[in-house]
C-alpha cells in the first residue's frame, strides 16, 4: 500500500470506484457495443460468419497478449502513465474501427483496440490495492464491480439504438467519443498511485524474472484458474446470444435486454453483498458461498434444460444466479492474487488478466460457435468451466489451507 494513499485520493471512495469501473467498463464496451450490429456489419462489408467471428477473436486475443504487459510496466513507470496511454490508444483504434471500408481493416483495428484495452481493467485493480488495506480494498473492488456491471446491460441497448438509427460506423464513433471523455477525466483525476519507492526496475532481467516467480508460483495459477475460469461460465452466454435468446428462446431482439438486466442484478447483488462482507466473514468463506451458489444454479440449469423444452419463463433465472454467485466470490480471489506478491501487483494483475482472457478468446473462437445452438450443450460446457474453477480452488485450499483465513491478512 501507498504510504502517501490518504493524501493522494480526498474525495469520497465510492467516486474512485466510479473513476476505476469506468476503466474497467471498456471491455464490456468493445464487445457488447457492437455485437447488435454484427449482421450488418456482414453485410455491409460482404464478410463471412467466420471473419466476422474474428474480429471478436482479434480483439481477445489482442487483449490477452498485451495484458501480460500492462501491469509489469505499470509495476516500473507508475499507474497512470499506462492508464493514459493506454486510452489513448484505445481511442485511436476505435477510430479507425469506425472508418474501416473492409472487413480486413475492421479485424486490424479491432486487434489494435484488443492490445489497448487491457491497460484500463489491469492496472485499475492494482490501483486499488495501492490505495487501501485488505478489507477496505475489497469493498472498494465490489462497488467496481458494481458499476462495472452496468456496461454489459447498457452496450447493447447503445449499440442497437446506434446502428438502427446511424449506422454500424456510428457505434465504433460513440466508443472513440468515450475513449476521449475517459482520457480526460482520468487526466484530471487519476492521481500516480505506486509509491517512488516500490517501483521496479524497467530491465528485461527484472520482468523475466517476475513472470519466472509468478509463472512457477502454483498458488497464483490456481488462484488465477479460479477467478478467471468460471467468469466464462457467464461470458459463452454472451457471445451466445443471438442463438441463445432469438433461436433457442425466440425472443425479439427488442426483447434481449432481459437477459442482460437479470444477469447484471446478479453481478450487482452479488458485489454488494461481497461488499458487506468484507471485514466481517473470512475471505475463504466468502470463497466458498460464492461457489456453492454458481455450482447449484449451473447443475439445476443444465438439469432443467434436459428435463424441459427451453423456455424464457426460467431459462435466464440460473444464469442471473450464476452471475450473483461469481460476483460474491471474484473480488475476494483478486484481492488474493494481488497479495501473493506485493513488489509485483502490476504484473500479478497482468498475468491474472492474461489467463483469464486467454480462457475467453477460446470460448469465444472455439467453444461458442460449437455448443450456442444447443441449451443443454451451452448449459453443459457452463458447467465444465465452472468444474475447472472450482477444482483449482479447491486444489489450493486443500495444499495451502490458510489462504484467506484471516480477515485483515487474507494470505497468513
Amino acid at each position: 500500500m501507498n504510504p502517501d494513499a490518504q493524501q493522494l485520493w480526498r474525495a469520497p471512495r465510492w467516486a474512485l470506484a466510479v473513476l476505476l469501473a469506468l476503466l474497467g467498463m471498456l471491455g464490456p464496451f468493445s464487445i457488447d457495443t457492437y455485437l447488435p450490429a454484427f449482421g450488418g456489419m456482414a453485410r455491409s462489408l460482404g464478410a463471412t460468419p467466420v471473419q466476422m467471428q474474428q474480429t471478436l477473436s482479434g480483439y481477445l486475443f489482442g487483449f490477452a497478449f498485451m495484458s501480460l504487459f500492462h501491469g509489469a510496466l505499470s509495476d516500473s513507470l507508475g499507474r497512470r502513465p499506462v492508464v493514459l496511454w493506454g486510452l489513448a490508444a484505445f481511442t485511436l483504434a476505435s477510430l479507425g474501427c469506425a472508418l474501416s471500408q473492409s472487413i480486413g481493416q475492421l479485424i486490424f483495428f479491432r486487434t489494435l483496440q484488443g492490445l489497448s484495452t487491457g491497460a484500463g481493467i489491469v492496472v485499475a485493480r492494482a490501483v486499488v490495492r495501492d490505495m487501501f488495506e485488505p478489507s477496505q480494498a475489497q469493498r472498494v473492488m465490489s462497488q467496481i464491480t458494481i458499476f462495472f456491471g452496468i456496461a454489459p446491460a447498457i452496450a447493447p441497448l447503445i449499440g442497437g439504438w446506434l446502428y438502427v438509427h446511424l449506422g454500424w460506423h456510428s457505434v465504433f464513433g460513440f466508443l472513440t467519443a468515450f475513449g476521449v471523455a475517459l482520457w480526460w477525466a482520468n487526466y484530471k483525476l487519476l492521481p500516480e498511485t505506486l509509491h517512488i519507492t516500490q517501483r521496479q526496475p524497467l530491465r528485461v532481467t527484472n520482468l523475466l524474472q517476475g513472470y519466472w516467480q509468478l509463472g512457477l508460483d502454483p498458488r497464483f495459477l490456481l488462484l488465477a484458474l479460479a477467478s478467471g475460469v468460471p467468469f466464462n461460465g457467464m461470458f459463452l452466454y454472451v457471445l451466445s446470444a443471438p442463438a441463445f435468446l432469438g433461436d433457442i428462446l425466440s425472443l425479439e431482439p427488442t426483447q434481449y435486454f432481459w437477459f442482460f438486466v437479470l444477469n447484471i442484478a446478479g453481478i450487482m447483488a452479488g458485489a454488494w453483498l461481497s461488499g458487506r462482507m468484507a471485514g466481517k466473514l473470512a475471505p475463504k468463506q466468502q470463497i466458498r458461498h460464492g461457489f456453492v451458489v454458481m455450482l447449484l444454479s449451473a447443475v439445476v440449469n443444465l438439469g432443467a434444460n434436459f428435463l424441459f423444452q427451453p423456455h424464457v419463463a426460467w431459462a435466464l433465472l440460473p444464469l442471473a444466479l450464476y452471475a450473483f454467485g461469481w460476483a460474491m466470490m471474484v473480488p475476494v480471489v483478486t484481492l488474493l492474487v494481488l497479495d501473493l506478491h506485493p513488489e509485483r501487483r502490476g504484473m500479478a494483475s497482468s498475468l491474472q488478466s492474461f489467463i483469464g482472457a486467454t480462457a475467453n478468446g477460446l470460448v469465444a473462437g472455439v467453444i461458442a460457435p460449437l455448443v450456442m445452438h444447443s441449451a443443454i450443450a451451452l448449459a453443459l460446457a457452463s458447467l465444465l468451466m465452472l468444474g475447472l474453477g472450482l477444482l483449482a480452488w479447491l486444489w489450493a485450499h486443500q495444499r495451502w489451507p490458510d489462504i484467506g483465513r484471516n480477515i485483515d491478512h487474507p494470505q497468513a
